[in-house]
């Protein structure tokens, strides 16, 4: 269920601005590392709950703007807060890839490390998946069905449980790798990337807060 943000969106003053925008900081919610800074009106906010996509207002082109409408790296929204006054917005996205224009991984030419090579990873299986590649093991896992992957799935997670049972860490670590890649494949055969995952962990956290 889409979370409720029309009380927030009430208390949001647009007015201490001439232009009517307010600064929108926007804040990769898996790494905690801020992306970039826009700005908002009331409409581009409303667009960008509505949406689920980080909608700023252009001052220069005076329209609204998706980020991502040309790169089509957008910013799934996560989660909106506003600072003490109301006047700021803190907005937790999920980037679709690197943020800035100039190719860097945030308009602020930092590193977004922590999820980052397993965004790449489920790239690269779900390309595998819609354009099967000959001799790919991940294309093979497909072609054989869901079934067998999730049989796979199972096998790996009961190697890992024998190898905790060890005090061999690089089988250890080899064994926990193979599960993961496996349970990216299963997740990418239902559809589903790490970061829905992610976000049903995030939900239960506030919920136990």
């Amino acid at each position: 269920m889409k979370k409720d943000y029309s009380d927030l969106v009430k208390r949001v003053d647009f007015s201490k601005s001439s232009s009517g925008c307010v600064p929108a900081i926007i804040q990769d919610s898996s790494t905690n590392v801020i992306l970039m800074l826009g700005y908002m009106n009331k409409e581009a906010l409303v667009e960008t709950i509505d949406s689920g996509l980080v909608t700023f207002f252009s001052r220069s082109k005076n329209r609204l703007w998706i980020k991502g409408e040309t790169s089509k790296n957008y910013l799934h929204v996560i989660d909106i807060k506003t600072d003490c006054d109301f006047d700021t917005l803190l907005i937790k996205a999920r980037p679709d890839g690197v943020v800035c224009h100039t190719g860097a991984e945030t308009c602020f030419n930092e590193e977004n490390s922590g999820q980052d090579f397993l965004r790449a990873l489920e790239k690269i299986i779900e390309g595998r998946k819609k354009h099967p590649l000959s001799g790919s093991y991940t294309s093979t896992l497909f072609k054989k069905g869901i079934n067998a992957m999730a049989q796979k799935v199972g096998e790996e997670a009961v190697e890992l449980v024998i190898e905790s049972k060890d005090n061999d860490n690089k089988l250890f670590l080899n064994e926990a790798a193979d599960l993961m890649f496996h349970y990216l494949v299963l997740l990418q055969a239902k559809n589903k990337t790490l970061a829905d995952v992610i976000e049903v962990l995030e939900k239960r956290h506030k919920q136990v807060e």
